[in-house]
C-alpha cells in the first residue's frame, strides 16, 4: 500500500496551464498518453488545438472532439492537419472548444477509428486566463 502511495506522489500531476510565449497565448495539458495545446495568436486572430499522442494519426475526412460532463458538446470539422503523432485543427473562432474545455470533465478526440481521451479537471480557471489573452494583455 505504501508503494502505491509513493508511486502516486512521484507521478507528476496532470494539470492545465496558461502561458504566453512569443506573443502567443497557450493553454497546455499533458497526461501519460496525451498532450493538448491550445494556442491563440492575436496578431492574426488564429486559434489552434494540437493533440499529440503515442501513435501517428492516420488521415481521415473528419475530426470529432466530444466533451463529456455538465455541458456535453460534440464538435466536428474537416480543418485538421497532421505532422506525425500531432494533429492540429485551426480556426478563427474557438468559443465552443473553450466552452467545452471549461465546462466539462473529460474530452475524447476522434479521427476515424483512432481516439485520444484527456481529463478536463482544473481546466476552467486556466481557460478563463486564456480567454482574457488579447493584444492588450500581451503588451
Amino acid at each position: 500500500m505504501r508503494f502505491l502511495l509513493l508511486l502516486t506522489l512521484a507521478t507528476p500531476a496532470a494539470a492545465w496551464e496558461f502561458s504566453v510565449e512569443n506573443d502567443t497565448c497557450r493553454l497546455t495539458h499533458t497526461e501519460a498518453e496525451a498532450e493538448a495545446v491550445v494556442t491563440y495568436t492575436p496578431a492574426d486572430s488564429l486559434y489552434a488545438i494540437t493533440l499529440t499522442g503515442p501513435e501517428t494519426w492516420a488521415p481521415f475526412p473528419f475530426f470529432v472532439i466530444r466533451f463529456d460532463g455538465a455541458r456535453p458538446l460534440t464538435i466536428t470539422t474537416d480543418r485538421q492537419t497532421y505532422a506525425g503523432s500531432a494533429l492540429t485543427v485551426t480556426d478563427r473562432g474557438f468559443g465552443n472548444v473553450l466552452d467545452g474545455l471549461a465546462s466539462n470533465q473529460s474530452a475524447i478526440a476522434q479521427l476515424g477509428p483512432q481516439s485520444m481521451a484527456f481529463s478536463l479537471e482544473g481546466a476552467a480557471p486556466e481557460v478563463a486566463k486564456f480567454r482574457a489573452c488579447t493584444d492588450a494583455a500581451l503588451a
